[in-house]
């Protein structure tokens, strides 16, 4: 990674980012376009806001590019963007605040540039590898001391009978999680929830996505945190990883005490 400079590299994905956000203000509240696999959608401003970013990007860096819209090169070996041009797509064509852009650079499949802008609530979350987690250009840190009650990001709960984690299991596991912190929140985006824990808002975070573009951003800015970044069972996190466990040492050693108390998700598998 020598021939990489992380910092010059997130002023550059900070750059491509400026060019978007007055597009995704813009366009908040768009009717939803297309119809996609499993009730998802997108909007002309996903598609529009994903354009620009590939442009930029390969005018500033020439890496390629990966996106939740338009696809391209996997994330293997190589040096390659991530893009989710709108995560929370829902939110956003509701005007509903929780939506955010996600980009992030892998590296030899490790995230180590990524940034979490979301527009709506003025705030802007960045970090490199080995060079800390900041909002609005204020480094942050997970507090394990933070005097008020743990809250927990919670990931969506209305899901396939028959997926890797169906909705029967995500549910108890709901249950499980609030008896211990009453205070959890379900915000519609990944994204943000992994951010603002990032940002110390929330203790922990569980989330379900099998995709890259959803997760990357968010688990480097809070392993730069200094947060814990697994998957669900608790092993280490990957690209290819399905969901993400993460939170401070206390919250996601309880958090993964309460997984691994549950029957596995495939016993509810329809």
């Amino acid at each position: 990674m020598t021939e990489l400079d992380p910092r010059s590299l997130l002023a550059m994905a900070e750059a491509a980012l400026d060019e978007v956000e007055e597009m995704f203000a813009a366009n908040v509240g768009a009717a939803p376009l297309v119809t996609k696999a499993r009730g998802d959608f997108a909007t002309e401003a996903d598609f529009a806001i994903e354009q620009r970013l590939r442009e930029v990007l390969a005018q500033l860096t020439g890496f390629p590019v990966y996106g939740e819209e338009f696809g391209g090169k996997r994330p293997t070996s190589d040096t390659v963007w991530v893009i989710d041009p709108i995560d929370g797509t829902t939110n956003y064509a509701a005007g509903f605040p929780m939506c955010a852009m996600l980009l992030s650079l892998l590296h030899k499949g490790e995230p180590i540039v990524s940034v979490t802008s979301m527009p709506m609530l003025g705030r802007r979350v960045t970090a490199t590898k080995g060079g800390g987690t900041f909002m609005n250009g204020r480094e942050v840190h997970l507090d394990p001391e933070a005097g008020r009650p743990i809250s927990i990001a919670f990931g969506s709960v209305i899901a396939r009978h028959d997926g890797t984690f169906p909705r029967s299991w995500r549910q108890l596991l709901l249950a499980r999680v609030g008896e211990r912190y009453p205070t959890i929140r379900i915000s519609g985006s990944v994204g943000v929830d992994l951010a603002s824990t990032a940002m110390g808002a929330f203790g922990g975070t569980v989330t379900f996505s099998p995709h890259i573009w959803d997760n990357a951003a968010g688990v480097l800015q809070i392993r730069e945190a200094g947060g814990i970044v697994t998957d669900i069972a608790g092993d280490p996190w990957t690209r290819d990883s399905v969901g993400v466990l993460a939170g401070t040492n206390d919250v996601h050693a309880t958090l993964l005490s309460i997984i691994q108390d549950l029957q596995p998700p495939e016993d509810f598998r329809a």
